[in-house]
């Protein structure tokens, strides 16, 4: 460990190596951030790398995935010999990620996937020792087997439970009135590492939900007695609590909602009295992901000088009329638009957004009077007199063509 008065560590989060975006496997793009990251962390020369879970995209992740995760983590702790402590999302099979955890402790890797393994990670610096207690991202359910957390029924007593735990192991008394502020052991520092949607979080499109009705979520009041929480799960990069809770966000942009987000690792500083000190170290990507908007003629211009023509498109189209084959010959200008969305007809001419026939029993429509809705909420306008005149004459045709076929 280097001298100084601070620990120093780079937290990081939600790599979802093996991700699929659109059809398109991400392993390349990854590794082009990682490999950035791994420069941040040889210039940083933090005392240890937080990764707070959703390492992988799925419980039991790609090959190539597999190997993208051994070469990172080979390169930080035995190419720079820096300490690396990891933990399970909700994306991750514990057990599979904690895969030989206990020979790899020895050389500075420390993987944690099960509630029960929360045994403090200990380090010092010249003002004494520093814990880090993982907390693995458990259902309620795995809480009360492994913990005998009987009261964890639903996510925030199961955080509760799982913190109880976790300061037990580090010496703190969780009931004590002077449990605050990150001080064990004779005013030790702890640092904890969980996975959880926190209340008050911004969240994204691309992340899972752990629940259904907002039960996954916890009390941020969990995190009171810690110097600093490497948290994962959202992916927007963020802070609670000042600077001493922080989510370090997803290692790429995983969805279009994320065009605005800037990607990066968080390097935090633990002084002596347990305050943290955060600075962030920005991302590149192998390829961004936008939105871009207007007519078809003008997202068809392409991109302007200097912009990346292989980044992942999201065209927003306003055209009031279908565009033929819009996909494809979008593809000649961008080779990797993911998607169209058409906005003219969004919206209805009162501009509330409503489903045309939301609530209404379809059946007692005739089929004309359900096209005329159609079209008016697929377009924003109501189909003209000579139109309505068209469709009838075909809805006719069709209607003649059916009883002679079953005359």
């Amino acid at each position: 460990m280097e001298g100084g008065i601070c620990i120093k560590l780079i937290h990081t989060s939600d790599w979802h190596l093996g991700r699929i975006f659109y059809k398109t496997h991400l392993t390349e793009d990854q590794a082009y951030v990682l490999d950035q990251f791994i420069d941040v962390v040889r210039d940083e020369r933090p005392d240890v790398v937080l990764i707070a879970g959703d390492v992988y995209d799925r419980s039991a992740p790609p090959v190539e995935a597999v190997q993208l995760l051994d070469d990172t983590l080979s390169r930080i702790v035995l190419g720079l010999g820096i300490p690396v402590i990891m933990i399970a999302g909700n994306h991750d099979c514990p057990e599979r990620l904690s895969f030989g955890s206990c020979l790899m402790q020895g050389k500075g890797l420390h993987i944690v996937g099960l509630p029960e393994s929360c045994s403090p990670i200990g380090m010092s610096d010249e003002h004494g020792p520093v814990w880090f207690t993982p907390i693995p991202y458990a259902e309620p359910a795995v809480v009360r087997d492994r913990l005998g957390a009987g009261d964890a029924m639903d996510h925030d007593a199961a955080m509760a439970a799982q913190v109880r735990a976790a300061l037990q192991a580090t010496g703190m008394d969780p009931a004590s009135p002077g449990c605050n502020g990150g001080t064990a052991r004779g005013g030790d520092r702890v640092v904890a590492l969980a996975h959880a949607y926190i209340i008050g979080g911004q969240q994204s499109e691309s992340e899972r939900p752990l629940t259904l009705g907002g039960t996954g979520a916890v009390d941020l009041a969990h995190f009171a007695p810690f110097s600093y929480v490497a948290m994962g799960h959202l992916h927007r990069p963020q802070t609670l609590a000042g600077e001493r809770v922080r989510y370090a966000g997803s290692l790429m942009k995983y969805s279009f909602d994320e065009a605005d987000h800037a990607k990066s690792v968080t390097v935090a500083d633990i002084d002596g009295a347990g305050l943290a000190s955060v600075r962030t170290v920005a991302l590149g990507s192998r390829r961004d992901v936008r939105r871009i908007e207007g007519t078809f003629e003008e997202v068809a211009r392409g991109a302007a000088p200097g912009v990346n023509r292989d980044d992942y498109i999201m065209a927003c189209l306003s055209d009031p009329d279908p565009v033929w084959d819009g996909m494809n010959r979008l593809r000649q200008v961008y080779p990797n638009i993911m998607q169209i969305e058409w906005s003219a007809g969004a919206v209805g001419r009162d501009g509330l957004g409503c489903l045309a026939g939301a609530g209404v029993d379809h059946r007692n429509r005739t089929e004309l009077e359900l096209f005329c809705e159609f079209y008016e909420q697929v377009t924003g306008e109501a189909m003209s007199e000579d139109e309505i005149a068209a469709l009838t004459a075909l809805l006719e045709q069709a209607k003649s063509e059916r009883e002679a076929a079953a005359s």
